[in-house]
């Protein structure tokens, strides 16, 4: 259960909206929080803009009440992960810009105007950047800097096609709206990635701040060390998961539609027997390596497209091929496949009959009316589940049912 514990009753707008809302995740801080919060509002005030910190705290220490004395609002929820954390605190979020980071004294919220000059330009989702900032002597592992960071911010933009330089910065700010239009799903630190790669997937007006970057203060001992040598690992590797997650449709539809322009023409060109090419024979083992192509890349397809339509981030861009892909185109190919297969097995069957159901050589045509019969079942078969899916999902929806 939930709760909000106490609001600041000096802010400038204490129950309404406000212009920034600094929002925090807080777990047994009680070492920084009381200064964190002092330097919220001293940023707040220095960017001239009206404010409110609220942090979203699972703490077992005297966290809250310290926040509390300082004029922060908390909110009290069941440590469930920073990822939850902001969707628990989305009801109580007053500021038409929403920043996001720790309560460690690692980022400096004493320097906030950077980002509030970025939205004011236009920007809906502003990263911190510690790679292009300052980072402090002995605040970031060797291993984070040189390898992980920079390693899984270029995945990440070589799947979205997006130019962050460091997609793990904790210091981040977006738009209230963006932040809804996201609809965070992650419960814990992957919560990170996904934010970014559905900046990138919606297209929004996106922005960079450098930013530095501290150690921690003498006495706290961060929460990657609490967990253990493994919980950078075990960081990384989730965040890598959600980035595959949201691109499943990347990963496959594109290698999908290769293995089938390849595997098509081989197939049409041997229907009806082997040929020579350049003195190259193409014979049977051609035959089933093209279909064999066909019929992976069709499959590919059909995830992709599907988990496209699944993973689907409200308002954004339909994809063209889920355009293309209506109910009634479905099932006219699913029929015309399906028809020339039957029509092609016919002949071979009356052939069959003739010849007193003796099979001399392998018949080309048999197998590629075969292939034409299997397509013509996928098809029907996505078809269907495609249409189901717009039914069950009308929101992710794209292209008409017709």
């Amino acid at each position: 259960m939930t709760e909000i514990a106490h609001w600041r009753p000096d802010s400038l707008a204490a129950a309404g909206e406000v212009e920034v809302s600094i929002v925090i995740p807080t777990l047994n801080e009680r070492v920084t929080v009381g200064e964190f919060v002092d330097r919220c509002w001293q940023g707040l005030a220095k960017a001239g803009v009206t404010g409110q910190v609220l942090l979203v705290d699972s703490s077992t220490d005297d966290t809250p009440q310290i926040a509390l004395a300082h004029g922060a609002e908390v909110l009290r929820v069941p440590q469930r992960g920073l990822g939850r954390a902001y969707v628990d605190a989305m009801p109580y979020v007053r500021g038409r810009l929403v920043l996001m980071g720790d309560a460690d004294l690692t980022y400096d919220f004493q320097e906030i105007a950077p980002f509030v000059e970025a939205w004011r330009r236009g920007a809906e989702f502003i990263m911190g950047s510690r790679l292009k900032g300052t980072i402090q002597q002995g605040s970031m592992p060797p291993l984070h800097r040189y390898f992980g960071t920079p390693l899984t911010t270029w995945i990440l933009n070589r799947i979205y096609g997006s130019r962050f330089s460091d997609i793990h910065c904790g210091m981040r700010a977006l738009t209230r709206a963006a932040l809804v239009r996201m609809d965070i799903q992650s419960q814990s630190w992957e919560y990170a990635s996904e934010m970014v790669l559905k900046a990138a997937r919606l297209r929004l007006r996106t922005s960079e701040v450098p930013i530095h970057f501290h150690k921690d203060r003498e006495g706290r001992v961060s929460h990657h060390r609490r967990l253990g040598w493994f919980s950078p690992w075990m960081a990384g590797w989730i965040n890598l998961k959600v980035m595959l997650v949201y691109a499943a449709d990347k990963f496959l539809v594109p290698p999908g539609l290769a293995l089938f322009a390849l595997g098509l023409p081989v197939c049409l060109a041997l229907r009806t027997g082997p040929r020579e090419l350049l003195g190259i024979g193409f014979q049977l083992h051609w035959l089933l390596l093209g279909i064999t192509c066909c019929l992976t890349g069709f499959g590919l397809i059909q995830i992709g497209v599907l988990s496209r339509f699944v993973q689907g981030i409200e308002g954004e861009r339909p994809s063209r091929i889920l355009k293309a892909i209506t109910y009634n185109r479905g099932i006219v190919a699913s029929l015309v496949l399906g028809a020339a297969g039957l029509g092609q097995l016919g002949r071979f069957a009356i052939q069959y009959v003739k010849s007193s159901l003796l099979l001399r050589e392998i018949s080309y045509p048999s197998l590629f009316a075969l292939f034409l019969l299997t397509l013509a079942f996928q098809c029907f078969a996505f078809t269907l589940t495609l249409e189901i899916c717009r039914r069950r999902f009308p929101r992710k929806g794209a292209g008409e049912d017709t």
